[in-house]
């Protein structure tokens, strides 16, 4: 029942008339509440309006959000099509009176328009303003051609009426927006379909959802006070209260929930209720077998391509956009690279500046969509070793084609550099070979001449006995010279050498016997230190007496091109089953020790060196089993050859074993 807040003043002239219109007032406003629902109320609304004021027609247009509708309609109204309806209830609500009292009366030409109201046939109208709680309009009631004008207590109860068909309107309004709220909530709350259910502290069941329902095959009703524990969720029975709760102190928790081959996630949320001081429970739940064995197989690859990752032998690096670091496989890590130190740094910091233009250069090109392959590095490791890479970088592109990383991937290719380097000096022994095979032919020819005619001289008694004394000397070594010759023929033709034990002490002092001369004579001082009790190697006399000539005159020829006194020392010396032979000089050194072995390589003036000296007696070492290495003095002067060869019962013990083989 609406409350009024106007006071009706009643002129004495017209008492009777205004309480038979009180008394329909009355009637009328306890006929017109909200249990009548709003389609009946406004249909009697404009009825009673319409009797009580002698209306030829009434219409009630109500607002329903934006738009506006006619609700009910009496007299010849009610005839008219609906287009005509909608043109009504538009100009009702743009003619809508404003002012205090809420009601506005005219001709209808005017507040409906000429062709709306020649279609209507109305001449006069009086529109009611009806408002809503809040000041906000709900609708219009009209009264067509009421005929005469309304005194001022007649007006007042019309717009007492207004205000309380207002009230009983924004109320019914107001009930049907919170019914369809709910009738929302449910239909939502069962449109999930995670399981939910909802008990009291009594773990008596208050809602279940559809979904749960259906599970359990029982109607909603059903479930309402049933004891959670007996109603089987999840085939989960319980006498001592709810299987799902853990912590009834607890607002919130979540845990794990195994049944029949499946995984829940029970989450549970208390909240207090507002009629009672209780607490209601509420479990959501939702099965995760599937989410649970898609990470499962996630974690098995990634963890797969991980492996994958960090067990190559390649540094695997991806940079961003920027060229900064944002991943590096652990071989990275494995080769000297602290992490701190590569991730979030440009990978250029890892090159040599020497290099940083090129693989800047070669970045941009990938981020264009370009591949960048074989781009050979030398990087030096954070122990000072230097190793060669073989460097590629691969565009990696996002879903959508773009390029978001580059891919890095270095090779460690130090061995096989170093195996082909190798290998192109086997080819340059080949081709040495058949050199010194066609040179040592045509030696042969003049040292037989020289052998012959130094034996017919020596065998010729008119040689004075003090020339025979050096034709002995010219005939000794030019057969030494022979045996040189043959030797190279044996190297060139890869035959074995000669084999007896021999005396390496002795070999170097006839040896240096042969230069003495010189050394003397160019003021190079020679040291020998010779061990006592070197032991007996296997070898060719002639071989190893070659090979130590060629290393003392390099070192001759070395001492020769500085300024101060040259000085070459010779020394001997055993241990671990191996004999060392060290020549050490006070030469320039050596400027390119990486090639000092090469055939044809030499650092001499043109006419002075042929480059073959060196690599003969690395091939005669070798083919002794021993090795030869030269290296810089750690004092900047000079440099020193060393020639190891194994003692003559390794030797044995190693031919015996390859002939076993």
């Amino acid at each position: 029942m609406a409350t009024f807040k106007k006071t009706v003043e009643i002129p004495s002239h017209a008492a009777g008339s205004f309480e038979r219109l009180l008394a329909q007032f009355s009637a009328a406003t306890l006929e017109l509440t909200p249990s009548t629902g709003a389609p009946e109320f406004a249909r009697r609304l404009t009825a009673r309006v319409s009797e009580m004021l002698g209306a030829r027609a009434a219409v009630l247009a109500l607002r329903r959000g934006a738009a506006w509708e006619i609700a009910a309609l009496t007299g010849p109204a009610q005839c008219w099509d609906f287009s005509v309806q909608a043109k009504l209830a538009l100009a009702l609500a743009e003619s809508q009176p404003v002012s205090p009292t809420g009601t506005r009366a005219g001709a209808s030409t005017k507040l409906l328009g000429p062709e709306l109201a020649a279609a209507l046939a109305w001449k006069d109208l009086l529109l009611v303003r009806l408002i809503g709680s809040e000041g906000e309009p709900l609708g219009v009631l009209c009264l067509a051609d009421l005929g005469r004008q309304l005194p001022g207590p007649e007006t007042q109860l019309l717009e007492a009426l207004a205000s309380h068909a207002s009230v009983v309107i924004d109320n019914a309004q107001l009930f049907s927006r919170v019914e369809q709220s709910r009738k929302q909530w449910v239909e939502d709350f069962d449109a999930i379909s995670d399981l939910i259910v909802v008990h009291d502290s009594k773990n008596r069941v208050l809602r279940l959802n559809r979904v749960l329902a259906e599970q359990l095959k029982i109607r909603l009703t059903e479930a309402i006070g049933c004891e959670i524990g007996k109603l089987k969720i999840l085939g989960t029975v319980s006498q001592m209260g709810c299987p799902f709760c853990r912590d009834v102190n607890s607002s919130r928790e979540e845990h794990t929930h195994p049944a029949a081959e499946r995984t829940f996630l029970i989450s549970t949320s208390r909240i207090r209720s507002h009629t009672d001081n209780e607490y209601r429970t509420i479990h959501v739940l939702k099965d995760i077998t599937d989410r649970r064995e898609a990470e499962r197989r996630y974690r098995r690859e990634r963890d797969f391509n991980r492996n994958i990752l960090n067990n190559t032998q390649s540094m695997i690096l991806v940079l961003d956009t920027a060229g900064l670091i944002s991943y590096a496989n652990r071989r990275c890590f494995d080769a000297g690279y602290p992490e701190s130190e590569l991730l979030g740094h440009p990978f250029t910091q890892m090159l040599p500046p020497s290099r940083r233009r090129d693989l800047a250069e070669a970045l941009q090109r990938t981020l264009q969509g370009l591949q960048a392959d074989a781009l050979e590095i030398t990087l030096s490791r954070k122990n000072g070793t230097q190793r060669q890479f073989s460097v590629s970088l691969s565009p990696m592109r996002d879903d959508l084609g773009g390029i978001n990383s580059v891919v890095v991937v270095m090779t460690d290719v130090t061995d096989a550099a170093n195996l082909q380097a190798k290998l192109m000096h086997t080819e340059k022994m080949a081709a040495l070979g058949q050199l010194v095979s066609g040179v040592a032919h045509e030696v042969n020819n003049p040292l037989a001449a020289i052998v012959g005619f130094s034996d017919l001289l020596l065998e010729n008694p008119a040689v004075p006995d003090a020339a025979k004394d050096e034709l002995r000397v010219i005939l000794e070594e030019a057969q030494r010279t022979r045996a040189i010759v043959q030797n190279l023929l044996s190297f060139a033709r890869q035959m074995p050498a000669q084999r007896e034990p021999v005396q390496i002490n002795s070999i170097l002092r006839q040896t240096l016997k042969l230069r003495a001369y010189d050394f003397s004579n160019h003021g190079v001082a020679l040291r020998e230190n010779y061990a006592d009790d070197l032991p007996l190697a296997l070898g060719d006399s002639h071989q190893l007496q070659q090979a130590f000539l060629n290393i003392l005159n390099n070192a001759y020829d070395a001492v020769q091109e500085t300024r101060r006194p040259g000085k070459i020392e010779v020394t001997t010396s055993h241990g671990n089953g191996h004999l060392e032979i060290t020549f050490r000089d006070n030469g320039p050194g050596i400027s390119h020790p990486d090639r000092i072995f090469d055939p044809f390589f030499t650092t001499k003036e043109v006419g002075k060196g042929t480059g073959l000296g060196l690599s003969i007696c690395y091939g005669i070492v070798r083919a002794h089993r021993g090795e030869i290495l030269a290296r810089n003095n750690p004092d900047g002067i000079g440099c020193t050859f060393t020639v190891r060869l194994p003692v003559a019962s390794n030797i044995t013990e190693l031919l015996a074993t390859e002939v076993a083989q």
